[in-house]
Order: structure tokens, then sequence, then C-alpha cells
């Protein structure tokens, strides 16, 4: 089973062998632990329930905490992968998971940017810069139509942005370092430095 937790470090680059850069996203993954085995049985799906950022002082854990002494838990299903059914809780899941040349998917929370225009919320072009055009060069434009006189759900229109789960696919792992529990990916992944990523093989 190829997932584990981890937490963004930052972004950073390096040159291949014809002096190309190369964008890295570091990654600081696990150590994550199994903290429930999920069976059709009992939870009429099979998965895998692991948890990320022990938490250390025992005072700190409830009585409703027993046995979820962690900071992040995630599940995974595991319907497809026959190698999930040889775990067990407890198990200990680290980056000697994934290998060098591995392509994987992240999913992360984006960037929280508040209440934005629709120029940069959608990428509208705005308005031309020429004669006549007066304090509307982002504006949004028409919205309505003659039927129905309303405007119709879902159109393009200022709003928040950002702060929603966003996965990126076939990010390929350029660097394992196993003993600091490291590895860097090429290109970006979602969220702020210091945010939680999901990393999926």
């Amino acid at each position: 089973m190829k997932f584990i937790l981890g937490r963004k470090i930052e972004m950073t680059q390096i040159f291949d062998e014809k002096r190309n850069i190369i964008p890295l996203t570091l990654i600081e993954a696990g150590p994550c632990w199994i903290t429930q085995i999920k069976t059709k049985n009992k939870d009429k799906y099979e998965g895998v329930q692991i948890g990320f950022e022990k938490i250390e002082k025992e005072n700190k854990i409830k009585k409703t905490m027993k046995g979820k002494e962690f900071k992040k838990l995630k599940e995974q299903r595991t319907e497809k992968d026959d190698k999930a059914k040889e775990l067990k809780v407890g198990d200990k899941i680290d980056v000697s998971v994934f290998e060098e040349g591995d392509e994987v998917k992240i999913s992360g929370i984006s960037k929280g940017k508040g209440f934005q225009g629709a120029v940069k919320r959608h990428g509208f072009a705005g308005k031309s810069a020429s004669h006549g055009v007066k304090h509307e060069h982002r504006t949004l434009g028409s919205v309505g139509c003659a039927f129905p006189q309303r405007v119709i759900k879902g159109k393009k229109m200022p709003g928040k942005m950002g702060g929603e789960r966003i996965t990126v696919k076939n990010l390929k792992i350029i660097k394992i370092d196993k003993e600091n529990n490291l590895f860097a990916v090429k290109g970006a992944v979602p969220g702020p430095r210091g945010s939680l990523l999901e990393i999926r093989g």
C-alpha cells in the first residue's frame, strides 16, 4: 500500500545533466502508524486508517481519543490492493514504501486568497483600455439574460477563492532521504508551507 501523510516544507530547484532547472517540492513524509483496519463485514468497505504526528504528552490525550493518539488521521480504500491485507494495527509506514522515479498524486488544501474578482478568480480578460472605458477595466460585464429574468446558478462571478481540496497527479519522485523521512517531487503541490499532504502511489 503506497499511501502516507506528510508536511510541505518548501520549494527549491536543482539542475540536471543538461543544466536544465528542475523545480522541486520538499516534503516531510511520515512516519505514520496504522490505527484502524476497515472491513466489509463491519464497515461495509475495505480500508486502512493511518495516523500522523503522535501527541507526545500523555496528559493531553483524552479518554475519547484512546487508541488515536495522533494529530492527523486519514483513510485509504484498499479494495484493489492485495498487499494491504497483510497490514496490522500498529504497523509503521515510512518513505521506504516509495522508490525514486515513482509517480504519485498529492492532495492538499490550497492557499486561501479571500474574496477576489472574476479577473483573478476565473481568468477573465477584463475590458479594453481604449476610449470610452472608464473605471470598468476589471469589471465582470453582463450577467443576466432576457429569459429567465435572473442570474443563472453556477455563473462565474466574484467570490471567495482558494481554501479548496486540490489533487495534483503524475508528480515524479526525484530523491528520497529515508533517514530523515524526506522526499522531493518534481513540480508544485497545493497548500502553504507546513500544510498537510496526502501522498498516494
